[in-house]
């Protein structure tokens, strides 16, 4: 693990490994009631052992994961995104960021899963940090624009922002078709909705004001 991250990189990577070790070691049953549950009446499903919904699973579903690949790959771009972000933001923005990303794709899910309990659908659990994420993928697109970034499959360099509208609009395209089931891709949009909102509000911009600029801490890239 690489010790000179920023502080708040590195707490959360740390507690991210640490939920993934509770997994591996009590198993998911145990951590149940920590997983996003939908909205909704889920007594009469035989594999309901947690409550529908709590308040706190909008935080604790973001530090638990469905296995090591998609631990990986999230803790991977929580380094390279998260770390310039908490280097330009500080400490404190950062977190809160973050924190706001998660909880808006928690949102953005509950309404997605309560929709489809109420429908007839099953009830089913979300858990990873991707919509914190994509929140920080987004803000790595609109602070650092014209960054050279590498994708992994296949490897292709690519401006940061265009690579923000292409996940975006990916993201779009397999949520609202369901080609890819089991994934959360309407949380994967929530994150970068409430994380574009949140600029937009630090900077003054609309829907929040009309005045351009931003707080201290705030580097601003047109």
């Amino acid at each position: 693990m690489p010790f000179n991250l920023p502080r708040i990189t590195k707490y959360l990577l740390i507690a991210n490994l640490i939920g993934f070790v509770l997994q591996t070691l009590l198993g998911n049953d145990r951590l149940i009631d920590l997983m996003l549950w939908p909205w909704g009446e889920v007594a009469e499903d035989p594999y309901a052992l947690a409550p529908a919904f709590m308040p706190w699973q909008l935080l604790t579903y973001a530090f638990l994961h469905g296995g090591l690949l998609h631990l990986a790959f999230n803790m991977l771009a929580l380094v390279m995104f998260g770390a310039p972000l908490e280097y330009v933001w500080g400490e404190r923005r950062f977190l809160l960021y973050y924190l706001v990303c998660v909880v808006g794709a928690g949102l953005c899910q509950l309404l997605v899963g309560s929709y489809a309990l109420a429908q007839g659908g099953d009830p089913y659990p979300t858990l990873g940090a991707s919509g914190g994420v994509f929140g920080l993928l987004l803000a790595y697109g609109m602070l650092f624009p014209n960054q050279r970034v590498m994708l992994l499959f296949p490897p292709i360099p690519m401006r940061a922002r265009t690579l923000v509208i292409i996940y975006g609009l990916f993201e779009l395209g397999l949520g609202v078709t369901g080609l890819q089931p089991g994934v959360a891709h309407f949380a994967h949009l929530g994150g970068m909705l409430f994380g574009w909102l949140l600029i937009r509000h630090w900077r003054g911009q609309p829907p929040f004001g009309g005045r351009r600029g931003g707080g201290p801490g705030m580097r601003i890239v047109r």
